[in-house]
């Protein structure tokens, strides 16, 4: 009997394959009209099944990716089914319970099931706080056992502290993270860690780039499918394709040393960090298959000489910028078409920019809190090119504080709430020029300066951080802002 993959407990009642088959290149194969048959397709990852690739990840957009795999969990009826993870997509706005619950039910009539084994929400944009509102409801449902653990896709550090801080419990992320793409590894990677958060890594091969085919090859003018578009642009941004080569002569040496392939050595380096559960390897149905070779990544392990290798190869390289999902929620964007037209048509504000009476140079905007028509005041005003930002909490809605324990997870709320306003008056975080930081307690200062961080690292606005004492109610940080748009 051939050897299996290595399994690891997500959680006390979902096994999975630390080798995932993902189902993206699905709408890679339909884009242009053409439907996948779905008995054909069921055939194909069956036999992905078959050798222990029992694990399938998909998403709502992924073409007819979820209903091929339905036909394949019907052929096992009540018995031991291969494991379906999906992710739900849904485009900024509202997050009702009504809305919510669609969006899973969805997901539960394509794939033929009761229960989403690893249902994994996707936003597109935190300056819209919906997403919070998404992800209690969907908590709802999986107490409701329409879910079976609750998980997340492409969320930073922050924004993943703030879930857990607002009590959501989350079992996996699933992001980008390679010998390319490293930033999984720092905060992100440290914060599952002390939470018990799982890493999904996808992107693990760069779209089949990092593999013998392209070692010493030049460098591809035209590339026609999506993965290896949105993957090239990975590669550009790390340094260029003669700092890849770097990566790739690294990887191949080693490979030669434990006689396997540079994939295997791409995907062992990720599946090696602590935090990381499983990489995620396309399945080309109809096309290439590797699954042999997929097995002889547990055949061997990276030593000390492999990793001094390297990371030799890492220092031509440069980082890829921000944190994990910003390629989806700020420039650059590194995705298939280089934005997000193939996604969205456009991200909706939450705030809405109103004229001031009487006053033609003044426009302002409400957040809809209680205190701003009892105080009297608007969330921020824009006077000419000036826009200025009242003092911000961690209110989501009318009243209800976000995160009452953890002040750095309040202030990353709060900072979205700021580019929100900024942005609805027509300006962008890049035009802040000054904050002013209150605290209840000066002993709190590192993470809301860790978030102020995350949020204005490149842009460093002047700054004031002061322990004003007592904040109103379980507000720990409150946070203004003034911008000038050029």
């Amino acid at each position: 009997m051939p050897p299996l993959p290595d399994r690891i407990a997500l959680t006390e009642t979902l096994s999975i394959s630390r080798i995932v088959c993902g189902l993206w290149q699905v709408a890679d194969i339909e884009k242009s009209g053409t439907t996948i048959d779905p008995e054909s397709g069921a055939d194909a990852l069956q036999a992905y099944a078959r050798d222990g690739f029992d694990t399938f990840d998909m998403a709502d957009h992924y073409g007819s990716a979820e209903l091929i795999t339905g036909r394949l969990l019907a052929r096992y009826g009540d018995g031991n089914r291969p494991v379906a993870f999906t992710k739900w997509c849904p485009e900024p706005g509202p997050m009702t319970a009504d809305v919510v619950r669609r969006g899973v039910e969805e997901r539960l009539t394509r794939l033929g099931v009761d229960t989403v084994d690893l249902l994994q929400f996707h936003w597109w944009s935190f300056e819209h706080p919906g997403w919070l509102d998404a992800l209690h409801e969907l908590q709802r449902l999986r107490e409701d056992g329409l879910i079976g653990a609750l998980g997340l896709t492409n969320f930073d550090a922050g924004h993943l502290a703030l879930a857990l801080a607002d009590g959501v419990e989350i079992a996996t992320n699933q992001v980008s993270f390679s010998l390319v793409d490293r930033r999984a590894a720092g905060a992100l990677s440290q914060l599952c860690a002390e939470r018990g958060v799982k890493l999904l890594a996808y992107g693990t091969l760069c779209g089949g780039f990092l593999s013998e085919r392209w070692l010493g090859r030049s460098e591809p003018t035209t590339i026609a499918d999506w993965s290896r578009s949105k993957y090239k642009r990975f590669i550009d941004t790390a340094g260029g394709w003669d700092a890849f080569q770097e990566i790739l002569r690294a990887a191949a040496r080693i490979a030669a040393k434990h006689k396997v392939s540079i994939s295997n050595v791409a995907s062992r380096w990720v599946l090696e960090h602590p935090a990381v559960a499983a990489t995620i390897v396309g399945a080309r149905i109809g096309e290439s298959e590797h699954r042999g070779d997929n097995l002889k990544v547990f055949s061997f392990a990276l030593d000390g000489e492999d990793h001094e290798a390297l990371d030799a190869a890492f220092a031509a390289t440069q980082p890829i910028p921000g944190d994990c999902g910003d390629e989806y929620r700020k420039p650059p964007f590194l995705t298939a078409s280089g934005d997000l037209s193939h996604h969205l048509d456009a991200i909706p504000s939450i705030y809405t920019a109103v004229p001031v009476p009487g006053r033609p140079d003044r426009s302002r905007v409400s957040s809809g809190s209680i205190w701003e028509p009892i105080a009297g005041y608007s969330r921020a005003v824009r006077i000419g090119n000036r826009i200025f930002v009242s003092g911000t909490t961690a209110t989501h809605g009318a009243d209800r504080c976000v995160a009452p324990n953890d002040p750095g997870a309040q202030a990353t709320y709060i900072l979205d709430k700021i580019a929100a306003s900024i942005c609805a008056l027509g300006g962008r975080m890049d035009d802040v020029v000054r904050t002013r930081i209150y605290l209840r307690d000066a002993s709190q200062w590192e993470p809301v300066s860790r978030a102020h961080g995350r949020a204005f690292s490149t842009i460093l606005p002047a700054n004031t951080l002061i322990e004003a004492g007592n904040l109103i109610g379980d507000y720990l940080v409150e946070i203004e802002a003034e911008a000038v748009c050029d």
